[in-house]
């Protein structure tokens, strides 16, 4: 984890420049709101971590990377499976804790049972200032956080379902009970 806080990757990562330089400010972000929130040296790393690491191999085969996913993820649509396959790879490798394994294995989809670090990363995926959709959302969204991480993660999941619907694709199950969850804590 200290390499990885430290901005080196492991040596079986598989992404391009662009793509470290996309993990470095999902890292930056998550670095200064885990600062801003006062969670000590420690989690601080963490979140550095986990912001460096969840895309190690995004630009991997689709095809290594079904086989290196637990079998109830292997069905996932090809972009999706490379926050499994990290995820599993850490884990194998001892490198992480759960809740951040879990963080980066949802990363894309969303989950549920998602807590702070792993709603904290599937924002900061979406809104790291290099992304150059909706510029001006993203920017009022990011101004937001992370004192309004739940309210953020709502705006986000709500966005990106509103795309995928828009497109005419069907919904992943993870990602409705994501939404679920979200909409469920602001009625109760």
């Amino acid at each position: 984890m200290a390499a990885a806080a430290q901005g080196r990757l492991p040596s079986w990562t598989v992404a391009g420049e662009a793509r470290r330089a996309h993990m470095g400010r999902v890292a930056e972000l998550l670095g200064q709101w885990a600062v801003i929130l006062d969670l000590g040296p420690q989690s601080v790393d963490r979140w550095i971590a986990v912001g460096q690491l969840h895309d190690v191999l995004r630009e991997a085969s689709p095809v290594e990377l079904a086989r290196k996913v637990p079998p109830g993820v292997a069905s996932l649509p090809a972009p999706l499976l490379h926050g499994p396959a990290a995820a599993e790879r850490l884990r194998i490798e001892g490198v992480l804790d759960g809740e951040a394994l879990y963080a980066i294995a949802y990363h894309t989809t969303g989950h549920a049972s998602l807590g702070v670090l792993g709603r904290a990363l599937y924002v900061a995926d979406f809104l790291e200032p290099g992304r150059t959709l909706e510029q001006e959302w993203r920017a009022s969204l990011r101004a937001r956080m992370p004192h309004d991480l739940k309210g953020v993660t709502r705006d986000v999941v709500a966005g990106r379902i509103s795309h995928v619907v828009g497109r005419g694709v069907d919904l992943l199950p993870d990602t409705v009970r994501f939404w679920n969850a979200l909409v469920a804590t602001d009625e109760g």
